[in-house]
């Protein structure tokens, strides 16, 4: 027991309380208290006293489980229950009485208070608005439990809404495309190949995974053995060729059907025409890349020349620069040709000095001598070169014979 006598006089005791008191644990206590003399015999008595313990607000609300996972069916009507989350506190009276609300939360600006309401007494849950799975799938918000005390206490538990696919959505066949009603027409021609691609039907549902897996099937043919059909992917392909005795028009009706339960389909209707001459036949739904020939006759000539051209250019540019970069040899100057003249100032021997070949000396000395003047050729030291002077008659040479005849001698003597 929690208590203990402590004596603090003469005959004097006080209960007092020796260890904490928990009032959710043991609410009351009765206490018996006896009294004996040092007489002989002793005499004693007895006396029974009750303790009560009064409440303080210790204790915050607890619910059952700390996070609630919640499925709601969609389409569900407005109002209904959705659960019942309460919780409970040990306190007594107006501790203990609990008050339950949502706490305030917006998801896509809308607030949680407009999507779901709890009543506050008893925590039931309820739906204000039909959810749809397409458009709507989970919630996530708080529930809080709050006491009366003072201070109040209060604790607050998760719950995700989940909403629950129903099969609700029918197929929509979105290809080949026609207006509501109506008939899709195709030509393909009839050489045809066993295996070709005529037609490929997709329908898409909105409903969930499950709900939403889609089989396809015939639901009427011309001619069971001229086509087929694949249930998942909706390819129509032909089984083999056509022949003379296949009539010129095949109808064909294809349902698509949904997993759901029930299930629910939609169909299309396909006439086919075959045609003698070639047409467009339905293409793949995949994208087949498109194959180009590079290197075609004129395409190859094209680079096989562009080639050539820039490897020639290539080596007259490397020959240019191997040239460029040569440096020669310094060497004596070589000897002038038959052919050319250099023309040099002489004032020893005379005003107009040149240098030679013999055709050019014979022909200059013709000429001068016609104009009455002399005219003199000698050797040039150390060279094969000469020196031809034209020099006025009177200049100390007297007779112009003698110095034709000189000027010859030197002629010859330059020859030999």
């Amino acid at each position: 027991m929690p208590f203990k006598l402590r004596e603090s006089s003469d005959n004097y005791y006080e209960l007092v309380v020796s260890e904490p008191l928990d009032r959710e644990k043991v609410p009351e206590y009765d206490i018996t208290f006896t009294v004996t003399d040092r007489g002989s015999p002793p005499l004693s008595d007895n006396e029974t006293m009750t303790l009560e313990l009064l409440d303080v607000n210790d204790n915050v609300p607890q619910f059952p489980q700390s996070f609630y996972i919640i499925p709601v069916m969609e389409n569900n009507a407005p109002g209904a229950l959705l659960s019942s989350l309460t919780a409970f506190d040990p306190d007594l009276h107006e501790n203990q009485y609990l008050v339950y609300f949502i706490i305030e939360k917006e998801i896509a600006n809308t607030s949680m208070s407009m999507l779901f309401s709890i009543n506050p007494e008893n925590g039931n849950l309820y739906a204000l608005k039909t959810f749809d799975y397409e458009i709507e799938k989970e919630f996530l918000f708080h529930i809080e439990a709050r006491d009366s005390g003072s201070p109040p206490l209060s604790s607050n538990v998760t719950v995700h809404i989940i909403i629950v696919d129903q099969n609700d959505n029918a197929p929509v066949i979105v290809s080949p495309w026609r207006a509501q009603g109506s008939v899709v027409e195709e030509k393909i021609p009839r050489s045809t190949d066993k295996g070709s691609l005529v037609a490929k039907v997709i329908a898409l549902d909105t409903d969930s995974v499950h709900n939403s897996r889609i089989t396809y099937q015939f639901l009427q043919v011309t001619d069971a053995t001229l086509f087929s059909l694949d249930q998942y992917n909706g390819e129509i392909r032909t089984m083999r060729m056509f022949s003379s005795r296949d009539p010129r028009h095949q109808r064909l009706v294809v349902v698509a059907k949904d997993n759901g339960e029930p299930a629910l389909s939609a169909t299309v209707t396909i006439k086919l025409s075959t045609v003698e001459t070639a047409v467009r036949t339905y293409s793949d739904m995949t994208e087949v890349p498109l194959e180009y020939d590079i290197f075609s006759d004129l395409n190859l000539y094209l680079v096989i020349g562009l080639g050539s051209v820039s490897f020639l250019l290539l080596i007259t540019i490397l020959v240019t620069i191997v040239i460029k970069c040569q440096k020669p040899n310094p060497s004596k100057a070589a000897p002038p040709s038959r052919n050319s003249v250099i023309s040099e100032r002489n004032s020893t021997i005379g005003d107009n000095t040149l240098v030679s070949n013999d055709a050019y000396w014979y022909s200059l000395f013709l000429a001068e001598t016609r104009k009455g003047k002399l005219v003199i050729r000698q050797p040039v030291p150390k060279g094969s070169r000469y020196i031809v002077s034209s020099i006025p008659r009177g200049t100390g040479l007297t007779d112009t014979s003698d110095s034709a005849a000189s000027t010859l001698q030197s002629l010859r003597m330059g020859k030999g």
